[in-house]
């Protein structure tokens, strides 16, 4: 810029440049905003005019502010300069100062001119047909990795996919931990098409790095934008800087761009909000509130940039869910060397560059697990790829033009079978070729067709442009390397940004074109290091060094000779062929002869290996990729012949076994019989009878091997001499005279049909016959092959009656039918010989009839008489009273003679459908006249038909149905009455008129439409008022007039209904009618005029007035309302009439004034309320409030309140001026605020320990003047004061009753002696409510166990082995006394290894019963004497229980025991050696009898006992048998030896005999170890070891073996006992308890039988939850049937000692006698019962008298059962009517209580009831006749008969029932016996689980019975093993050879030489 434009530029930014300034300074308006003007102000004034607006000295002293613009830069002059039309500055305290509120600023993003000029650069993301998706995610990744550069820790970016919609709509979030940006960047950021080169700030290029890594990929200024806008249709960019205190967020959206389009608004222009970090307070909307928990990480971060785009498409969502895996990839593809390192980690990193993390999140919904990729972690790229399949590397430069490209080349190797080539899925493959043959020495190329280089620019890829090769590494025709070799490598090419790509970094614009350039100068590299060579030559020596080294390949081997192949196509690659006669191929060599399977080959084929073949002139072993191979087919019976196959086909798995058996398999190829096949008709079935004429055939004949394979010929693969196969057919008729062949055929094989024989016909001899088929060689027509007979078929079958070929027309009498009626045709079928024969199955009759349409039903087939039935005729008759004769033809096709006819007469059918004329749908009529139509009735083809009952109704609404019958002529005239409708304003009107004969359903309705138009009649008349402005009345209106007053002055007008007025007549005038009055002046009303109405005097709903004329049925309706007039009294309304002690009663008092009619007038005004006043007493003036309602012209009062006193009424006196009124208020009690303890138990209160309290508590609720209230709200709680008390209550918590009461039973107190409190605390509305509390004392349980004391002698040692000192326990009660009442049984001493981990001993633990006690003992202690001690030294845990119940134990404390070692008894080895073999060798080897042994001094039980003794070992060698005289072997340098013995123990490194020593060959001796000890007179045992002695080396290792193998299959025998012993005690016990769960099944089915709930053997059960679902759910729906109930509320349910309410306490059945007898009673059915007189004294005390009660505890019943009155001993004095019955037994008790039986005992008495009263009075006559008493008699009819006599009148007259309180109905049987059987389903279902479990248990472990036998097997072979080896020992020592002492020093061959001598 020039100097002369920098000085016109602030002349010109000052036109239209406004500045929002905000000031945050300390002690102003925070945030306070205001826009200033600075058009013509230069920096001098705009601080003035700062200061005016925000009335401040900038340069008072002291003042300490500044100002900045949004990056927090210092303003001066020159920048004051650069701002711009709606920039934003900041007046703050420093520049660091946060901001307490957001601001705004707006930019302005103007596209630069380069979106132009460089538009064609552009390409789209859908170019060339892939996914674009990844790669617009790859442009925001390039922006976050330019703005990571610099960081020095983990560069972390992160891709959010938040696609949950719980948390809003579906985002993508990119956020990188990268510089951020100011706002004047995010401002830049927003600029389309400003790239780096173009922006302010200049652009400083990175240094340079290793391939280019430099981060610099954020470039064009394009990406950016169009990757935001192609994934979604809105952005918010939201960025902090390093070191700004700000936030900056921009929103940019698609949304916003066409509104402001639309408004003709600057589209370029936006604000920046800038505020504080994690302020989130603008994010309003819910489809945003994801942003919250994206706002509240900006705290932990120094800068950052967070990139948020939503409005996803949904193609994106669904891309990025379905194809998670794909796009990540491709990303890691891109950025693999970034996210890697250079040459991903190839190489050392060139710099300390931090690691970058790119993760990728996808979150879905809150139920599916989100997934998250680290990039990192992705190995399957194409780069990764390409890197871990590589075996080495070629790297090069490319200079052209100034620039360089760095390269890399890989090599990947062929490995024997397969080439290593990472395959690309995005490129495609060629398909597989299984018969692909063509392996002539090249196999398939790895790369294909793909090109060899991708090209990354900056470290990233270029996905779009790739290089195939350059000159240098292109194949060359004679090179020494093979031309596969070629094809092998893959490359990558590193640029930097001086080769151009496009905007969307897709494809390169010149990097090939400059490349392929001849000036391009190509350079190998050597470690960093360029070598000036030929590149050629140095890339064709790595391939061939690579292609020696790592290629692994088939090696032939013995080469035997060059062939020519005539078999291959290709001339040229016919010779030469080298053959070898056997191949090495990876770790197996396969050689002539052997037999192989081939792989990939159809088929799959089986041989010998010929030889194997190689293209080219070999003459030794070489390597190559692969070859041929040559075989011979297997077997050769029927594959004579070979085959060349490639080698890659040979099957390397499998083994000569399998391929052996499937050679066996192709032996079962050969014919073994044969199907035969009838294509055109079912199978003959053998020695079935087919009809005369019936033709065989054609058959169609498969030959079958064993495989159910199809042959033609004799099975040879590719044989040249073919056997092929042909069927010969013989058909034979077996006469009575002989049999006669006749028909003979021969077939040969046809590839279309097999062997098709055609028919045979004329097969019309009835008789037997025998179809013979014979498979025969076609050279020779023989029926054998190979020894065997060829496969045959035969059939026998027979011929009967032929099928028919005529027929002829049974007579069908009548001939008349109807139209549509249904007819028979009986048919007689004859075959071709005339015999009346069966039809034929489809046989389908074809009825044809001139002029008529005919169809029927079905077909009925009676013998050989077939009926054509249900034959319709349908057609149009001309006269239809008069018969028309037809002609019918019948033809039934497939019959040689397949047509007949015959004649019959029609008629009109039964009626169909209605037609009515005229046929218009809309007929006009006028108003006041009938409607005339004609009706037909018409049959279903529209022929008149005349038949009975055919009365056509005419339907008109309004008017009676007009009718006329068709009955006998099928047609008729309707006229309807007149027509009369009101008609209004002259208009027509519409009606429906509908046709229908009754009684004839299926005939459709007809509808027609009428119109109406007006007449000349009247149809309106008019009323109003001249007096009041011509006051017109409509109908139906409203007016309002005063109370008491007169509306005079009322006339009417008369109009027709075409709106013309009438004058009226005296005529008319008679018939006007008024309803307000009788006296009607007739000369008024002929003028028109009406009598005058007087209004109402009480304001009401308004009154109903009317004017009509009477024959014209015309009126007029209004209402008229009634207005108030003066004042004169005053009404106060009252909202509630009852308000609480202390409560402000709810809602508005209303007062008003009245007038003289009571009605409420519009007198009191706003000011009325200061002259009202309300007294009262104890009222609460000042809170009285009034207030004037301007609706209701009355006033409101609120706020009264009695603040003290009792409840109930009183009075509130209201004045008004003159006016006085009184009302009375009801003053309930107060809100619940305390508790009172009402009753309780006696106090101080004592509870044994565990124990509880018999006496209930009942607490009332009180209000704070200490009324009882009752408001069942309130909750009370009751809890001890410590913690150390555990209550347990039938509840801890309870709302009060209707009483206002809660009562609480404590059932159990526990805890430690002491004195506690209970507190009772109430709960209103959660707000607690004091209560009281009460004293209790714990006393301790004497009979409670709470402890065990364990006493013995803790000095007493525990040596193994011995036994226990006695353990004495006592049980410890809570007082501290011993308690001598438990059972010895019941204490157990248990016992174990170890300490254990809890306070109880572990499952394991050995248990020991308590002794029994001498008889003088006390009992107040348990001894355990005699217990066993362990025989094992170690630490052990004693530790005693107490079973308390079946389910709690008492434990004592753990005791640790010491067992030591018991008193030493011998000498033994840590270890036991094995048995030694040894002989007199010069090796000491084989003379070792013991080699680094430990012997010890043990107790009896093997437990180091000899710590402290002292003394030798002395060893000497005896004879294995005392009494035995053989000679002793000497031991190395003595015949005995001494060991020292130390601290009880003595270690021996090496004990020998010596060289040559003597002993007899094959001898057992024993090796003694004596220990004698110091001071210890007690003899120890010695330690006795047997060894064995030969002469010779063979000897001694073969009975060495053999000792070696007795030793192993000892222990292994024992190993198997020890298994099969546990298995067969398993097995038994499982046994065991399976029977024992099946006895118990079958015992509970038969129960289950018995109640009628049958079950299957085999029952599941899943079979048992569904007969118990349907159980229970029929029992559910009986118990929500409805049913009587009581209705009588039962508050003291459930309290101690109550059984309840007289009306709970039974259930009545019959409605009549529960409505009798709880009449009767009715006193006494709220009667609460109790068990005991104190119970019953509780609940009157409880409810001050106020509930009666009785106790059963004060009742007396007589025992026994009396019989009714007219029974004596037994027997009926007479026989009574009414069957009656005593009362109490009609009672249902719903539990068996013998307390209820009492209760109705004593209520009922000996109360009777009968069915009537004339029963019951007679029955009393008789008794009283008979001198019997009488008791008082019930009738079902609700009479009453007392006991002195007396019925009748109200008193002995039940009322209904459902005016009574009545005993419930009980619940049907049905739901008893349904619980039962769910009871019993239940428990069988328990068994049966546990018996199907048994049962799986023991299948489980039976299924282990093969194994178990085959180990029983095992062991039975090792016990003989083991006697063999037994065997073999004993004769192997047999004869032994001595030698004596003086043989001793010579060698055994010396000895037996000069014994030879």
């Amino acid at each position: 810029m020039s100097n002369s434009d920098k000085k016109c530029l602030p002349e010109e930014r000052r036109l239209h440049k406004r500045i929002s300034v905000y000031d945050f300074r300390r002690g102003s308006s925070q945030g306070k905003h205001m826009v200033i003007d600075s058009r013509s102000l230069d920096y001098k004034h705009f601080l003035q005019a700062l200061r005016k607006k925000f009335e401040f000295e900038i340069t008072s002293p002291g003042s300490s502010w500044v100002l900045t613009d949004t990056d927090r830069n210092g303003l001066n002059s020159y920048k004051f300069d650069e701002l711009r039309d709606g920039s934003t500055l900041l007046l703050l305290d420093h520049t660091k100062q946060e901001l307490l509120l957001p601001t705004e600023e707006r930019i302005n993003f103007q596209p630069h001119y380069d979106t132009v000029t460089k538009s064609g650069v552009y390409e789209y993301y859908d170019s060339e047909g892939q996914k674009s998706l990844p790669y617009a995610l790859a442009e925001l990744l390039d922006n976050s990795i330019s703005a990571t550069a610099k960081n020095t820790s983990v560069r972390m970016i992160e891709i959010r996919m938040l696609f949950d919609e719980t948390h809003g709509k579906p985002a993508v979030v990119v956020v990188d931990n990268g510089c951020g940006m100011t706002a004047k960047q995010l401002n830049n950021w927003a600029v389309f098409r400003l790239s780096k080169f173009s922006k302010p700030e200049g652009y400083v290029p990175p240094e340079p790095t290793a391939f280019s890594l430099n981060s610099d990929i954020s470039y064009f200024g394009v990406g950016g934008k169009q990757a935001v806008f192609f994934i979604g249709d809105s952005v918010r960019m939201i960025t902090k800087a390093a070191g700004s205190p700000d936030v900056h967020e921009l929103v940019l959206s698609e949304e916003q761009f066409v509104q402001k389009e639309k408004n003709q608004e600057d589209i370029y222009t936006e604000v920046i909000r800038n505020r504080k970090p994690c302020d989130s307070s603008h994010i309003c909307r819910s489809e945003e509130r994801f942003l919250h928990a994206v706002i509240a990480e900006e705290s932990e971060k120094e800068s950052f940039t967070a990139v948020v785009i939503t409005g996803v498409r949904l193609q994106h969502i669904t891309a990025l869910k379905d194809d998670f895996e794909g796009w990540t990839r491709q990303l890691a593809h891109t950025y693999h060397y970034y996210i890697h390192g250079d040459i991903a980690n190839e190489m050392k990193r060139s710099d300390h560059r931090p690691e970058i993390d790119i993760q990728i999140s996808l979150r879905e919904k809150l139920t599916k697990c989100p997934r998250v990729m680290n990039l990192r972690e992705v190995n399957n790229d194409m780069q990764a790829l390409y890197i871990n399949n590589a075996a080495d590397k070629f790297t090069f430069q490319a200079e052209v033009s100034g620039a360089v490209v760095e390269g890399i080349i890989r090599y990947h190797p062929f490995l024997y079978d397969r080439e290593t080539y990472p395959e690309d899925p995005h490129f495609p493959q060629a398909p597989f070729d299984e018969e692909d043959d063509n392996e002539s020495g090249i196999l398939t190329q790895a790369r294909g067709n793909r090109p060899i280089f991708e090209c990354f620019w900056n470290g990233r890829l270029i996905p779009y442009t790739t290089i195939s090769e350059f000159e240098w590494c292109a194949f060359v025709k004679g090179s020494k390397v093979p031309a596969d070799c070629y094809s092998r490598f893959s490359g990558v090419l590193f640029t930097n940004d001086k080769f151009q790509v496009t905007m969307n970094k897709l494809t390169f614009i010149d990097l090939e074109v400059k490349l392929k350039s001849k000036d391009t100068i190509f350079t190998c590299t050597v470690n960093g290091q360029t070598r000036r060579r030929n590149i050629q030559k140095e890339f064709t020596q790595w391939l061939l060094y690579c292609h020696e080294k790592f290629d692994k390949q088939v090696k032939f081997l013995n080469y035997t000779s060059i062939i020519t192949r005539t078999d291959v196509a290709v001339k040229k690659l016919q010779h030469p062929w080298a053959t070898f006669t056997a191949i090495q191929w990876g770790n197996r060599t396969f050689n002539k002869g052997q037999l192989v399977k081939t792989q990939r080959t159809l088929p799959i084929m089986h041989g010998t290996i010929v030889h194997f073949l190689l293209y080219g002139t070999y003459v030794s072993d070489v390597f190559a990729t692969g070859g041929h191979v040559e075989i011979q087919l297997e077997p050769r019976a029927l594959y004579d012949q070979t085959k060349i196959i490639p080698i890659s086909k040979i099957d390397r798995t499998a083994t000569e076994d399998a391929i052996q058996i499937n050679i066996n398999n192709d032996l079962a190829k050969v014919p073994d019989k044969l199907i035969v096949k009838w294509p055109e008709c079912k199978p003959w079935e053998p020695n079935s009878m087919f009809p005369a004429g019936t033709q065989l055939g054609p058959l169609n004949v498969e030959i079958v091997n064993q495989k159910e394979e199809c042959l033609s010929r004799i099975p040879s693969m590719r044989q040249r001499s073919v056997k092929k196969l042909s069927v010969m057919l013989r058909l034979i008729f077996h006469d009575p005279k002989g049999d006669e062949e006749i028909a003979s055929s021969v077939c040969q094989y046809s590839q279309q049909w097999n062997f098709w024989f055609k028919e045979i016909k004329n097969l019309v001899q009835l008789g037997q016959y025998t179809l013979c088929l014979n498979t025969i060689l076609s050279e020779n027509n023989s029926s054998t092959f190979g020894g065997q007979m060829l496969p045959s078929f035969t059939l026998k079958f027979g011929i009967k009656e032929g099928e028919p070929e005529s027929f002829s027309v049974v007579d069908i009498g009548d001939s008349t039918v109807l139209v549509g009626e249904a007819f028979d045709i009986p048919l007689q079928l004859k075959d071709a010989y005339h015999n009346p024969t069966p039809p034929l199955p489809n046989l389908e009759p074809f009825l044809e009839c001139r002029d008529l349409n005919l169809s029927y039903d079905f077909l009925d087939c009676s013998g050989s008489t077939f009926i054509i039935k249900g034959v319709k005729a349908f057609g149009k008759i001309q006269n239809p009273h008069q018969y028309k004769a037809f002609e019918l033809k019948v033809t039934l096709p497939g019959l040689k003679e397949d047509t007949q006819t015959f004649k019959f007469n029609l008629l009109p059918g039964k009626p169909h459908f209605l037609r009515v004329m005229p046929d218009d749908d809309v007929v006009a009529i006028e108003n006041g006249n009938p409607i005339k139509f004609s009706v037909e009735v018409c049959d279903v083809t529209g022929n008149v038909t005349a038949h009975p009952n055919q009365v056509v109704h005419c339907q008109v609404k309004s008017l009676p149905t007009a009718m006329t019958d068709c009955s006998s002529t099928g047609a008729g005239l309707i006229v309807t009455e007149t027509v009369k409708l009101k008609l209004t304003r002259g208009q027509s009107q519409n009606l429906n008129v509908t046709f229908q004969i009754p009684g004839h359903k299926d005939i459709l309705e007809v509808v027609k439409e009428i119109v109406v138009i007006p007449s000349t009649r009247l149809t309106q008349i008019e009323v109003g008022s001249q007096n009041n402005g011509n006051l017109i009345f409509r109908d139906n209106d409203k007016l309002e007039w005063p109370a008491g007053g007169l509306l005079d002055n009322l006339y009417y007008k008369l109009y027709d209904e075409g709106g013309r007025q009438v004058f009226p007549t005296a005529e008319i005038a008679s018939s006007i009618k008024v309803n307000w009055t009788g006296d009607v002046c007739l000369e008024d009303l002929a003028q028109g005029k009406l009598p005058a109405i007087e209004v109402p005097t009480m304001v009401q709903e308004g009154r109903f007035y009317q004017v009509s004329l009477q024959d014209q049925s015309m009126s007029v309706s209004f209402t008229i309302d009634a207005c108030p007039g003066e004042p004169v009294q005053l009404k106060v309304t009252l909202p509630e009439s009852t308000v609480r002690l202390g409560e402000t009663l709810p809602g508005n008092i209303k007062l008003g004034l009245l007038d003289k009619y009571g009605n409420m007038t519009k007198a009191l005004s706003a000011t009325s309320v200061n002259d009202i006043t309300v007294e009262g007493e104890g009222l609460v003036k000042s809170a009285l409030e009034y207030t004037w309602k301007k609706s209701s012209h009355s006033v409101f009062i609120t706020g009264v309140r009695f603040q003290s006193g009792s409840p109930g009424s009183r009075e509130l006196c209201f004045t008004y001026k003159t006016f006085v009124e009184r009302v009375i208020i009801k003053v309930a009690t107060g809100h619940p605020a305390q508790l009172v303890l009402l009753s309780g138990p006696k106090q101080p209160l004592q509870v044994l320990n565990e124990h509880g309290i018999n006496t209930e508590f009942v607490l009332q609720v009180c209000d704070k003047w200490g009324n009882c209230s009752n408001d069942q709200r309130v909750v009370v709680h009751i809890r001890p004061s410590s913690d150390l008390l555990k209550v347990t209550n039938s509840v801890t918590s309870q709302p009060v009753d209707l009483n206002g009461q809660a009562s609480f039973v404590v059932n159990r107190v526990s805890g430690p002696k002491g004195n506690y409190r209970l507190l009772f605390r109430g709960f209103f509305s959660l707000s607690p409510i004091p209560g009281p509390s009460v004293d209790l004392t714990v006393i301790p349980d004497g009979s409670r166990p709470v402890g065990l004391s364990v006493q013995y002698d803790k000095n007493v040692k525990c040596p193994a082995g011995g036994v226990f000192p006695v353990f004495t326990v006592t049980v410890v009660s809570e007082e501290g006394n011993p308690i001598t009442t438990c059972n010895p049984a019941a204490i157990t001493m248990l016992l174990w290894s170890g300490e254990s981990s809890g306070s109880e001993p572990p499952a394991t633990a050995e248990q020991l019963t308590c002794s029994k006690p001498p008889a003088n003992q006390k009992k107040d202690c348990f001894h355990f004497r005699n217990k066993r001690i362990p025989p094992q030294v170690g630490q052990y845990s004693i530790q005693f229980s107490l079973c308390t119940s079946q389910t709690t134990k008492l434990f004592s404390n753990q005791i640790l025991v010491e067992v030591v070692a018991n008193q030493p008894a011998k000498l033994g080895p840590d270890i036991q050696p094995p048995t030694p073999l040894v002989f007199h060798s010069r090796d000491i080897a084989n003379r070792t009898l013991v080699e680094n042994m430990t012997l010890r001094i043990l107790d009896s039980y093997g437990n180091p006992a000899g710590e402290n003794m002292q003394g030798i070992v002395s060893v000497i060698i005896k004879n294995y048998e005392d009494n035995s005289n053989k000679v002793i072997p000497q031991l190395e340098g003595e015949s005995s030896c001494n060991i020292r013995l130390s601290e009880g123990k003595a270690h021996i490194n090496t004990l020998a005999i010596m060289e040559n020593s003597p002993g007899e060959d094959g001898a057992s001796y024993i090796l003694l170890f004596k220990p004698e000890v110091l001071m210890d007179p007690t003899p120890l045992a010695p330690f006795q070891l047997r060894f064995h002695f030969y002469n010779d080396s063979e000897h001694q290792t073969k009975m060495s073996e053999l000792s070696r193998k007795k030793d192993e299959l000892s222990t292994a025998i024992e190993t198997y006992r020890g298994l099969l012993a546990t298995y067969t005690e398993l097995v038994k016990c499982l046994t065991v308890q399976y029977q024992d769960a099946k006895d118990k099944e079958a015992i509970l089915r038969n129960h289950l039988i018995s109640k009628d709930i049958n079950l299957s053997q085999t029952v599941t059960i899943t079979a048992v939850d569904q007969l118990l679902s349907r159980r229970a759910c029929e029992a559910d729906q009986i118990k929500k049937m409805p049913r009587r109930v009581c209705s009588i509320a039962q508050p003291l349910e459930g309290q101690q000692d109550v059984l309840g309410k007289v009306g709970h306490l039974a259930f009545v059945q019959d409605d009549d006698d529960a409505r009798v007898i709880s009449w009767h009673i009715r006193g006494d059915m709220d009667c609460v019962v109790a068990k005991t007189t104190a119970a019953a004294k509780r609940i009157y005390d409880t409810t001050r008298g106020m509930q009666q009660v009785l106790p059963l505890d004060s009742i007396y019943v007589a025992t026994g059962h009396r019989s009714l009155p007219h029974i004596r001993n037994g027997q009926p004095l007479f026989q009574p009517p009414g069957n009656p019955v005593f009362a109490r037994d009609l009672l249902i008790y719903p539990q068996n209580n013998i307390n209820y039986s009492m209760v109705f005992r004593n209520l009922l008495g000996d109360t009777i009831v009968m069915d009537d009263l004339d029963s019951a009075t007679n029955y009393r006559r008789i008794l009283v006749q008979n001198k019997i008493p009488c008791p008082t008699i019930l009738t079902r009819q609700g009479e009453r008969v007392s006991t002195k006599g007396k019925f009748g009148g109200e008193q002995n007259k039940a009322p209904p029932i459902s005016n009574l309180q009545v005993f419930g109905a009980p619940l049907p049987q049905r739901f008893h016996t349904l619980k039962e059987q769910i009871e019993l389903l239940t428990k069988y279902r328990s068994v049966l689980q546990n018996k199907l479990e048994a049962q799986e248990e023991r299948d489980e472990q039976m299924k282990q019975s093969d194994v178990m036998q085959n180990k029983q097997r095992e062991m039975d072979e090792k016990v003989i093993e083991l006697l063999e080896v037994e065997k073999q020992l004993a004769s192997t020592s047999q004869q032994p050879k001595k030698r004596s002492l003086q043989d001793a020093g010579r060698t055994p061959g010396t000895h037996k030489r000069q014994k030879n001598v």
